[in-house]
């Protein structure tokens, strides 16, 4: 057997070289921009972005359509009458994260999200993913997981039996504010919808047991005063069923105001948290790592070993906060794209790199053993963060927006506090052609209302899918 070229073995030792260096030069400017791009009040020690990632993004415009009808919606009414279009989404997902990728950087976590994801044929699916990941970014699809293991195999695997992915991330909404789930049009609690969420990760479990392809699952819930005293059992119920992410999100007057219930604002995020920490069964230090403005996130990142979840930084433990300043001061990059063994001669060169920072890490290391146990070290743990995201009321968005387009501040304090979590903001949706990345809630709040009305001209549906939305948006305000 002839042996590899000598120039082959080169240019594949250039280029892991290449992808294992600790700083790259693109990402470093990124995050530099990014940094100088927030407002004072979120510059803190503990503040993630424009240290480690440039934020979060989601793509706008390019499904809109979804087939249920949920109280809270956060879609504008004219959503359900644009017609879903396979060559219409890859052409923004392209433009879009053309702009990211320019602005940003490579290696940052990306949306799809608009409607429903699973009303795109899975090759449509499968060609968006992939221009996402051409341009560096990290994909996560939006669904409401009512799919049939056929779409999934057809998304992940080629007509000839060969893998379009390695890994899948999901984010499924489960709760009983959802209407429209095969089985169970109309919850009347959380607890009734374990089996469909026991049924989505084993499609996941067994698509890595045929194909080989891994999964990265999150769990998004909005939060209702109906079923906040359900948010704990939740938690303990769907713990060990594959999720990696429990994300909340307290319901708000957002997106189509026919689908707002009474009450939403009759709790705080104070409750909320309160009985995230109740289902993971210990306290959940959020002040350790900060993602944007904390009125808006919250975050824990942690192990399950067991039944037992561990923190991996505790806000109280001035050892653990030096641990952390060493993982921000030595590892400024996104590690999840690359091989395990490009991310390990990173983490390497890292260290080396920043010889002080291993004295923090390796007293980091022996507490978090001994919190954990043996388990730790062996790896026999479950990695799962916790996760609270708080949008602001659309009443607030339109004048806090108008006013920092115009480079004001507003004199009233609850329009002041919108402007300083839209400046924040750590959600961030790409518009190409303002050359400007707009926070969530303002694409929510402002513009998709005017964008999809001029998509529903663009994309109509026929008239048959026009009479069943019709139908479906009477059920849904009935």
């Amino acid at each position: 057997m002839r042996g590899i070229p000598l120039g082959t073995i080169w240019a594949r030792s250039r280029a892991f070289e290449r992808s294992t260096r600790p700083r790259d030069p693109e990402v470093t400017a990124a995050l530099e921009r990014r940094w100088l791009e927030l407002p004072e009040h979120v510059k803190t020690p503990a503040q993630l972005i424009g240290r480690r990632i440039t934020g979060c993004e989601g793509t706008q415009g390019v499904f809109p359509r979804c087939s249920f009808a949920c109280k809270p919606c956060y879609h504008s009414r004219d959503a359900n009458r644009v017609r879903v279009d396979g060559a219409h989404t890859t052409a923004e997902v392209e433009r879009q994260m053309a702009y990211l990728r320019k602005r940003r950087g490579p290696g940052q976590y990306a949306q799809l999200i608009g409607g429903e994801v699973s009303l795109l044929s899975p090759e449509d699916h499968a060609e968006a993913l992939e221009v996402m990941l051409r341009y560096e970014r990290k994909p996560m699809s939006f669904t409401h997981g009512d799919f049939d293991y056929d779409y999934l195999e057809r998304l992940a695997v080629r007509a000839d039996g060969s893998r379009r992915f390695r890994l899948l991330s999901f984010a499924a909404h489960f709760d009983r504010t959802m209407r429209g789930r095969r089985g169970l049009s109309e919850p009347t609690s959380e607890r009734e919808l374990n089996p469909y969420r026991e049924r989505f990760c084993a499609m996941f479990d067994r698509l890595r047991r045929e194909h080989g392809v891994r999964a990265h699952l999150a769990h998004n819930m909005t939060v209702t005063p109906e079923n906040l005293g359900e948010l704990a059992s939740v938690i303990r119920d769907c713990r060990a069923m594959g999720f990696r992410v429990f994300s909340f999100q307290p319901a708000a007057y957002v997106g189509d105001e026919r689908r707002w219930g009474d009450g939403f604002r009759s709790f705080d995020d104070d409750a909320v948290w309160a009985e995230i920490e109740r289902g993971a069964g210990t306290r959940l230090p959020h002040g350790a790592v900060q993602v944007g403005d904390v009125r808006c996130n919250r975050a824990v990142w942690g192990v399950y070993a067991g039944e037992q979840y561990h923190p991996l930084f505790d806000d109280r433990d001035a050892r653990d906060l030096r641990a952390r300043d060493a993982f921000y001061t030595a590892c400024p990059r996104a590690f999840h794209f690359g091989t395990r063994a490009q991310s390990a001669a990173r983490l390497a060169r890292a260290a080396l790199a920043n010889p002080r920072c291993i004295p923090p890490s390796l007293s980091w290391s022996v507490r978090m053993g001994r919190r954990v146990g043996p388990g730790f070290l062996r790896g026999d743990t479950r990695a799962v963060a916790f996760v609270m995201h708080s949008f602001i009321d659309a009443r607030d968005v339109a004048p806090a927006w108008e006013l920092l387009q115009r480079g004001e501040t507003s004199e009233d304090p609850r329009i002041r506090a919108a402007q300083e979590r839209l400046s924040a903001c750590a959600y961030g949706m790409a518009h190409p052609e303002l050359d400007e990345i707009v926070p969530a809630c303002v694409q929510h709040s402002v513009l998709d209302a005017r964008q999809n009305a001029t998509l529903a001209q663009i994309l109509p549906l026929h008239a048959r899918a026009r009479h069943e939305d019709t139908s479906l948006e009477r059920r849904s305000d009935s």
